[in-house]
Parts: C-alpha cells; structure tokens; sequence
C-alpha cells in the first residue's frame, strides 16, 4: 500500500452540472471540507438505498427471530448436512451417543443408562415425516431432552404445545425445564393428561423463578414418561410467553429502530423454496433440508409470517423468486397470494426474478445461454397477474458483470426495472502475500471507493442500449463485508462497521441511479444476533442506523482535501484501488432545508484527523450534535456478553459558517447542524 501524499484532483462526479462530492489529494495531514448548501442534487435520496435482507441462513429465523426455542421439534431425519451435523456433534459430543439409541439430533435420553427406551416411527407422525416412541421402565421416569437456552433476562414464563398418541400403561406425560446434565433438580414441569390411542395437540405452560437459571446458562427442556408409560411424541413447540405473533420481541424493537423501509426475502435458499410449504396451519407445515445451507427448514417463518414481520418494523416486502427449480406459475400464485395479503391490495411490490442465477451453487441454475429467456418467461407470468409489479433481474457482481449483464440487456424495453447485483467480499482475502492485519484493514476500507467506480462502468453499459437508457436502474439487493473470524474487518467489528459507513456513503453518492440498496442481513451477519437466547446488534448495525434515521432528503455539494493513500495488490474483488482518501464525507440537507446532516468516515487506523469545516448557504444555530462509532480497536466486537462493547457516543460541538473538529481514527461520525 503506498501513501504518496501529493496534490491532485481525485474525484468530481457531477450530474446534469451539478458538482457532487469532491475530493483532492493533499500532503498535509489536515483535512478542509467545504459544503456548500446552495448546490443541491437533481434528485432525492431515496429511502430505498436503506433496504435489508433476511434469509434462512445460520441462525437468523429459526434460532433467531423465530422465538420457538426447541431444534427438531418433530423428531426428523437428515435435516443438517453432513457438515453442519458434524459441527453440531463436536459442539455436544454427547449426541453421538444419543443417535445410537435412536434419537434424532439433538435430542437426548433424559438418563443414558436406561439404554434403548426409544423408536423413531416412520409413516404414522402428526407432523412430517416421524414421530417418536418413548417407553418408560417399571417403576422409573424415562423421556428425551434438549438443550434450550431461555430469555431468563427477560421472560419467565414459557408456554408450548405437542402432539401426543397414547399406546399403553398411564395415559400422562410430563414436560420440565431441569438443569443442565442433572435430572433430578426441576425447576418446573407440567402434565399432560392423554385423552385417547389418537393423535391429538396438547398445550402447557411453564415458569421459573427468578434465579434458577442465569442469563446465558443452558438448561434442559425435557418430555417424559413413567411407569411403563407408553406414548408417541410429535411436533413440540416451546415458546417465551412474551413472543410476538410467534416473533421475538427483541429482535423486532430493533429492527423497528433501524426504520428499514424494504426487508428482501431472498438469498441462496431462494432457487430452492416453494412458498407453498410455508403456508396453512403451522402444525401441518413439514420439515425439510434448507439444500443451499444444509441446515432444518422448518416452514414455520413462510410467507404470512415474513409480510407479519414486515408490518410490525415498518418496511415494504421485496421478494425473491424461485428461478431455479420452481416453475413461472408457482412464481405468478406466489405474487397474486402476496398481493392479496399486503396493503390496499393493488400490487405493485418489487419481485426480483431469481437470486444469482450466475452461480453453479443455485439450484437449477439457468446456464449464460438461458438466462434470459427463462427471466422473460418468469417476467410474462408475473406481470400477467399483476401489470403494476416492479421487476428487478438477476445482474452480476460490479468487478464481473459485463457479459451476463449483457445478456439480459439485449431483452425488450420493459422487460424489468432494475438490475440487481451484489457484493459479498471476504475482507482477509488478498493478493499481497505476507500482507499485516494492517494492509488488510486499509485494503477493505477502500472497497467502496473502488466500488463506487465499477457502479458507474455499470450504469455507461446500460445507458449504451438505448432500449434501457433512463429506463432500467441498478439495485444492489445483497452487500456485505465479512471474514472468517474477528481478525480482520468484518460484519461482527468496529472494522466492518468502517467498510459499512463508507459504503452507505457511495451509495447516498449513486443514488440517482442506484435507488435501492440491500444490507445483508437486518437479522445475522450485519444486523442483528441472538446468541445463548440474549439478542444485541452489530457494530455495522449500529454504523446502518446513523445512516437510516437521518433527517435527509437531498445531497449538497461537499468538497474535502485531505491525505489519500493508494491500494495495490489488494482485496482479490478489486486489488488495486487508487487515491483512497482517508476522509470520506458526504453531506444531505432534509426536505424543509433546515437542518443539514454530515456523514464522515475516518479510514486511518491510528491517526486522528484534524478539519475545517466550511460552509456556504446554511447558517448553523451555534453546535454541531455529533454522533461517534469508534472503539478500542477495529477488532472490538459486540456478542451476548458484552452486547454494547461498541455503540455511538453522543456529544455537541461548537458550529458555525466555519468551525474544526476532529474526526477520531478509525470512526464514523453522523453530524447534524440546525439553521438559525
């Protein structure tokens, strides 16, 4: 990485004579930003560019805002994949044990001595595909457990339901929550009294005390039965009695907070998915392989639930549609049952046609030859139901679009809106070899300055079909800046929090042509966790919110000079990006003109940088109200045991026609400025 410090004109993007944001190298280690308020923007910022994204990944539904607590409820069979059923079995060794009873992962005996008390039954489930035989010894308790993790922080009670067949002996079962690995120590259980040899659901509650369990310690949930007691066990559902619409409070109150105006349901499970399963009674939705993450899906989060959840946090539906293995008129039903359900019920939602239907990872992937053709067929299905749908195609990603954008571009006019593409970098990849944690931090903060340029090569290839021009716009529908583990920039730090703000800023900058904007994801990676069953957000999540509550509406001309620094064999997405400037700044007036909002990222790990402040055509009130992300370290990271390690801090500072401030390393800064 070479930091030449010299004169010259980096950046001047401007559209229809507008002069947009600016930068110019300098040698001094200062920066002067000028903003001038009288030149404003042609367009407005749309609140578009704010969107997130939710999938069935990792732990981000089932295990995060879904609040049912059990895994497995319905006793079944090859839900994980061979890598991930290895991963569960090196977390709890001991389910390699309870698989040769019998059990299904992660399901346990309540006491292993007992030997084979159980029987997985095919054919004869109240649920999918299994249900369960428990046969109690003479005389002793005999049942399987789990272990749960309890919002205890906030929530004691726990309400549930199962499925239960009665076979011989006494017609009683009984749920419990007992400490972890020690059977005899109940904290509360419950009986169910069976009614008949039918299959038949059967609700009960439970509540702890105060302190039996701590924040974060695990317990057992645990289903038995006595005295020779015989029953089949089906579809088990445990819930905190505190969940909403089956949602975990938590999890919504701050995604409310990020007043994220579009949610996209889509990602790799998409070319996999039929919306049917995840639709109708929940006790009749089958369990099944999410294929694309090799984990359960349980079909309990389908449809009605996302569009719920959208409701409950203020954002529109954008909805990713099977191109891979489902059909146009499983996609057409799909967009009539949506409308039906969704505001004034008139349609008009965004549908994006497939999700990186480029990869050979998609299921049923179209090959470059087909690619547009099966988008035109897709395209015809869905406006036939809904004339007023607003399309966005599978585009490629910015450092590789050319010839499969290129594809789709030679379709009729009309045939989609938009173009969506998406960025998912690893940050520790590079092509220096031997590169220090350092290079590769400053490697990864300039990604979106490279970014910025690829989206205007993007948008000069659309504009060259005059079928397209002014007609089709870009929407990044996935970013994301992620690593392996906290040793590098990523979505769990403060350094992916820098990567996340300096793109917020490139797209505030390309807003006129890239109106939406996708964050991967409101819940995991760079949103929002539930771990050890304690929710608590991201450094990046927090970096998103300054941007998405802003009071703005229109960018103003910014100019900055300050030091730059030049990135050679970088990021393997783009190794070589040029005049990087380590002050990245963008500014936005709001609707009524009266306050004046600045965004600022400070991409130097150790040096604090120094500003003048300038403005033209706004009179500041006399202080600044400033917002600070910043930390320790760009390794510092929140989780379930420190959840605010890494939060803004709030301060005011002294503002007029001219004032300094100085920018801490390695920090993003939201100032807001009122008019006298």
């Amino acid at each position: 990485m070479r930091k030449r410090l010299h004169s010259c004109l980096l950046l001047t993007v401007t559209t229809a004579g507008w002069a947009a944001d600016t930068f110019v190298r300098s040698e001094r280690w200062e920066a002067l930003v000028e903003i001038d308020a009288t030149q404003r923007a042609p367009y407005r910022i749309p609140r578009t560019i704010f969107g997130t994204f939710l999938e069935p990944i990792g732990r981000a539904i089932y295990g995060g805002l879904w609040a049912q607590v059990l895994e497995n409820p319905s006793f079944e069979e090859a839900l994980w994949s061979v890598q991930n059923l290895q991963r569960l079995i090196e977390e709890n060794p001991a389910l390699e044990r309870a698989s040769g009873l019998g059990l299904p992962v992660p399901w346990e005996p309540l006491d292993y001595a007992q030997g084979w008390r159980y029987e997985p039954r095919w054919g004869e489930a109240a649920n999918s595909s299994r249900s369960l035989l428990i046969m109690a010894l003479p005389g002793k308790e005999t049942g399987v457990r789990q272990r749960v993790y309890l919002p205890v922080h906030r929530i004691l009670r726990y309400t549930g339901s199962l499925w239960a067949r009665h076979v011989s002996g006494p017609a009683e079962l009984e749920v419990s929550i007992r400490r972890r690995n020690d059977p005899g120590s109940v904290f509360h259980r419950a009986s169910v009294r069976l009614s008949g040899t039918q299959w038949a659901r059967y609700e009960f509650a439970l509540e702890l005390q105060r302190g039996q369990i701590e924040p974060l310690e695990p317990a057992d949930f645990v289903i038995a039965l006595r005295d020779e007691g015989r029953a089949f066990v089906d579809q088990v559902l445990l819930f905190p009695a505190d969940h909403v619409d089956g949602m975990e409070p938590e999890m919504i109150e701050l995604s409310r907070a990020l007043r994220t105006p579009l949610l996209r349901f889509g990602g790799n499970f998409t070319s996999g998915y039929h919306w049917k399963d995840g639709v109708g009674p929940l006790d009749r939705r089958v369990s099944m392989l999410n294929q694309a993450w090799g984990i359960p899906e349980y079909n309990h989060f389908g449809t009605d639930e996302f569009l719920r959840f959208c409701r409950l946090i203020g954002a529109e539906p954008q909805i990713a549609l099977n191109l891979g293995s489902g059909t146009p008129q499983e996609a057409a039903e799909w967009v009539r049952y949506v409308n039906e359900r969704w505001g004034d019920r008139r349609g008009g939602l965004l549908w994006e046609l497939g999700n990186e239907l480029w990869g050979t990872f998609q299921i049923g992937y179209p090959t470059l030859e087909r690619a547009a053709e099966r988008t035109q067929v897709f395209r015809d299905a869905v406006r036939a139901v809904d004339p007023a749908a607003r399309l966005i195609a599978t585009g490629e990603d910015p450092d590789r679009f050319r010839e499969w954008n290129a594809r789709l571009l030679a379709l009729p006019a009309g045939t989609f809106d938009y173009l969506a593409t998406h960025f998912v970098v690893g940050t520790a990849n590079v092509r220096r070899q031997d590169a220090s944690p350092d290079f590769v931090a400053e490697a990864a903060f300039a990604l979106p300055v490279g970014l910025e340029r690829l989206l205007r090569q993007m948008k000069a290839q659309i504009d060259a079909h005059a079928a397209h021009r002014g007609r089709v716009q870009i929407a990044f529908t996935e970013w994301l800046f992620w690593g392996r583990d906290d040793r590098v920039p990523r979505f769990h730090n403060l350094g992916g929090a820098i990567c996340a703000a300096g793109f917020l800023n490139t797209l505030i900058r390309v807003a006129d042509f890239v109106p939406i904007a996708d964050m991967t994801g409101l819940i995991e990676f760079g949103g929002i966790w539930k771990k050890r069953s304690r929710v608590y957000a991201t450094p990046a999540y927090y970096a998103f919110r300054l941007y998405s509550t802003a009071d703005i509406a229109t960018s103003v001309a910014t100019r900055v000079t300050g030091p730059a620094y030049d990135v050679k064999e970088g990021n393997n997405r783009i190794p070589d990006i040029p005049d990087t400037p380590y002050l990245d700044v963008t500014t936005a007036l709001n609707e009524a003109g009266d306050r004046l909002t600045v965004f600022a990222v400070n991409r130097h790990l150790y040096r604090d940088l120094p500003a003048r402040i300038r403005l033209t055509g706004f009179r500041a009130s006399g202080q600044a109200r400033i917002w600070t992300l910043t930390g320790a370290s760009i390794y510092q990271h929140n989780n379930e045991m420190r959840p605010e390690a890494v939060v803004p801090i709030e301060s005011f500072v002294p503002a007029g026609v001219e004032f300094s401030y100085t920018f801490p390393h390695a920090s993003v800064t939201r100032a807001e400025l009122l008019a006298r």
